[in-house]
């Protein structure tokens, strides 16, 4: 008979609450009982155990995990200032972990995070969806047959909203740097600028993000990252530069095409067949990309964040019972986040930044002007 798994809810009503899904997609699953959830938050409490079904709520999560052992721990707040002492205390009570991203802060809580989970044997899976996607397997199937070509460069931009620059960098980067990497392995280097107000950002400029995520800088972020083969990825964020249409996503550009993606269990992805890069010119038409193909319908119900959720749940079981990695794991969220710190970095050095980054400490702690 298949195992049933004790799977245990951290949220943060008020502070992150339940992140995006991440208490309620174990209800979808037939392996698994949600044994109980841990909520400081008296109210928040109260409505997460009647929307999950259980009987067991905690106001102190240290006291749900040594009271009900579970064995996977859903750390599902969106805030980041708790995830390193979270993630610590599943992993040394052997709990797998579903962690809602991005990681955590810094990439000193992120080594530790990564070597207790190592140290108690613990899976960790970061809430990256679109990794999952069906979609993404025919995009990477299109690049690994030659439809695009050579890859020549990445383009990627954030929402661009009232949080663009800094903290568009954290919400919304850890998506596009985990799918760049996704496509082209690790980043080699990062060189980044950072303006405020016009101006070439100083540590005047420094304050604190929302949701928890530390200090951040800037309302106009352009970085540039070095990839193998001499191949280069862009971000750039400008605050409130969007409207109702925004361009987040990742542009794929080859010698013989280009792809466009966003995020999500079924992004909007298309393929230009074009290697000019022209279509006003060449004539050439964007041509969806679904999960049966180019151009061919989507056999697939869209089912949101949820849908990945539950792909990210499955995998982290299997991941468990066959002692491999989850396919979005600590080490690719950790290593999002080093790209995301990598821009702070660069600013800080006035020059490149060498990955993966010596310094573990938050660069904006260090600014000297």
């Amino acid at each position: 008979m298949p195992k049933t798994y004790r799977v245990a809810v951290i949220g943060r009503t008020g502070k992150g609450n339940y992140g995006h899904g991440l208490d309620v997609v174990w209800k979808g699953l037939d392996n698994v009982e949600v044994v109980a959830v841990a909520d400081e938050d008296e109210k928040g409490r109260a409505a997460a155990a009647q929307r999950l079904g259980v009987k067991n709520a905690y106001a102190d999560y240290r006291e749900m995990l040594d009271k009900e052992r579970p064995q996977i721990v859903s750390v599902a707040d969106r805030w980041l200032d708790a995830h390193r002492d979270m993630v610590v205390a599943c992993a040394k009570a052997g709990a797998g972990v579903f962690l809602e991203k991005p990681f955590c802060r810094t990439l000193e809580e992120a080594d530790e995070m990564v070597r207790t989970c190592e140290t108690h044997h613990v899976k960790l899976a970061i809430a990256h969806q679109t990794r999952y996607s069906p979609r993404l397997k025919v995009v990477r199937d299109l690049i690994g047959d030659g439809k695009v070509g050579e890859v020549l460069e990445l383009r990627a931009r954030g929402k661009e909203d009232a949080r663009g620059g800094g903290q568009d960098l954290m919400v919304l980067g850890t998506h596009l740097f985990d799918l760049m990497r996704l496509l082209l392995g690790d980043a080699r280097w990062c060189h980044a600028r950072i303006w405020q107000n016009g101006k070439p950002a100083t540590k005047a400029d420094v304050s604190q993000g929302g949701e928890g995520m530390g200090p951040v800088l800037g309302d106009w972020i352009n970085a540039t990252y070095g990839f193998d083969k001499g191949v280069e990825a862009t971000f750039g964020s400008a605050k409130n530069r969007s409207d109702k249409e925004t361009r987040f996503g990742l542009e794929i550009r080859g010698s013989k095409g280009i792809i466009q993606l966003t995020t999500g269990s079924l992004p909007a992805a298309y393929f230009l067949d074009d290697p000019a890069w022209f279509p006003g010119r060449t004539k050439a038409q964007w041509q969806e990309i679904t999960s049966a193909g180019v151009g061919k319908p989507e056999p697939l119900k869209d089912g949101g964040l949820g849908q990945g959720n539950v792909w990210i749940a499955k995998d982290l079981i299997e991941a468990i019972e066959k002692d491999r990695q989850p396919l979005g794991s600590m080490y690719d969220g950790r290593a999002a986040l080093e790209m995301i710190l990598a821009v702070y970095e660069s600013h800080r050095l006035k020059g490149t930044a060498e990955l993966p980054l010596k310094n573990r400490k938050h660069p904006l702690t260090m600014l000297s002007v």
